[in-house]
């Protein structure tokens, strides 16, 4: 079992904003660990270093304890699955899996052991003798996993490896991923975009942005209590509803509602302040399943969207002066900005309620949110507010 540590990790370009910045981590033996993020924010990057594809401007990479961060990939002993998988194309499937102990000097008779138990456990038995170019995209995945799992390495390094499979696909695979883990028991890094493979597969998972670590919990962690309002807004699908509440004496003046608090549930603020307020799709429900202590809302349908066990209901929402820009400052998305500014504008919010619902568009809802379901955030840098009984 391997443990894998980093120690104030900067990766600089050129002179340039640095890739990764002052990251510190510490990956537990035998853990799946995500690594999840937008586009550019330093993810592929702090997988190569830890790959020693790359060497940090500053800071050090440790497996096991020691510094390896001057050590070749080779002498590191860890494998690399990568997104284009990298499958040699004139090699069959038993040449591309025994690729890596033939390179290592493995004797031929324990090579091919080797392969066989691989291919026995990833279902590659009767495709051995085959080429890539005859594989699916899904076999074409197991012979790179197979490929990596052969070698018997201290970790395994995954580079967004379903991102190339098509979305049934990558559901299945993942089932498949996490089956293996447990079976292997092998030190594993993922990296992905996709918030829904960081949920589901990692024990623990770390969003970046920008290259700076935001979080570092268990998925259920960083979807119930993000540690500020980009981890609120890129974790969780739909993504979190944003507005901006004044505090009352008795609660919350938001989104066009008077919602009455309990004193436990109310934010951190004066009366008169004004806090960023997060409430996820799926806390907004119908009255009876909210239960009574729920603050009610009675809203318009503007958009019905069915998912089949689920639908999405849209609905128009008055935005408050200068809340489109605090929403994007705060969550970090200026280019992608919640609604349209100033007073009197509107924008959609979202409610992810039951198929059975009766609603059309254009139709009056009456819908209800538990005031323990609402997140404070600082509108001026997004951080999470303390919430009391939360």
């Amino acid at each position: 079992m391997t443990s894998i540590g980093l120690d104030h990790v900067v990766m600089r370009y050129d002179g340039t904003r640095a890739a990764v910045d002052d990251v510190s981590l510490e990956i537990e033996e035998g853990e799946f660990f995500v690594l999840v993020g937008p586009s550019g924010c330093g993810k592929s990057t702090l997988l190569r270093l830890l790959a020693g594809l790359e060497r940090p401007s500053s800071g050090a990479v440790r497996i096991d304890g020691s510094d390896v961060t001057a050590l070749t990939p080779r002498l590191r002993d860890v494998a690399m699955v990568f997104q284009n998988y990298a499958i040699y194309p004139h090699m069959t499937v038993a040449g591309n899996l025994g690729y890596g102990l033939k390179v290592r000097g493995v004797p031929k008779r324990e090579a091919a052991t080797r392969v066989r138990e691989v291919a026995d456990l990833l279902g590659l038995g009767d495709l051995l003798g085959r080429r890539p170019a005859t594989l699916s995209g899904g076999q074409l995945q197991r012979v790179a996993m197979g490929r990596a799992i052969a070698r018997r390495p201290r970790a395994y390094l995954m580079d967004e490896p379903l991102s190339n499979l098509d979305a049934k696909l990558r559901v299945t695979m993942r089932a498949e991923l996490e089956q293996l883990h447990r079976r292997l028991g092998v030190t594993t890094v993922y990296v992905t975009h996709d918030q829904v493979e960081a949920m589901t597969l990692g024990s623990r998972a770390a969003v970046l942005r920008a290259g700076v670590l935001q979080q570092v919990a268990a998925p259920q962690e960083l979807y119930a209590r993000p540690a500020n309002a980009f981890v609120a807004a890129f974790i969780g699908s739909p993504p979190m509803n944003f507005a901006l509440g004044t505090v009352r004496p008795d609660g919350l003046d938001l989104a066009g509602f008077g919602l009455r608090l309990p004193a436990a549930r109310r934010p951190p603020a004066g009366v008169g302040e004004r806090v960023l307020v997060g409430i996820r799709p799926e806390e907004l429900r119908e009255p009876r399943a909210a239960g009574a202590a729920a603050c009610a809302l009675r809203v318009t349908c503007a958009v019905r969207q069915n998912l089949g066990a689920d639908r999405l209901l849209f609905f128009a929402a008055p935005a408050a002066p200068g809340e489109a820009a605090a929403i994007a400052r705060a969550t970090f998305a200026e280019d992608r900005p919640a609604g349209p500014a100033g007073a009197g504008g509107e924008r959609l919010l979202c409610a992810r309620v039951p198929a059975d619902m009766p609603v059309e568009s254009g139709d009056t809802v009456d819908l209800a949110v538990r005031p323990e379901a609402l997140h404070y955030f600082d509108p001026a840098d997004g951080a999470r507010l303390p919430d009391g009984a939360r």
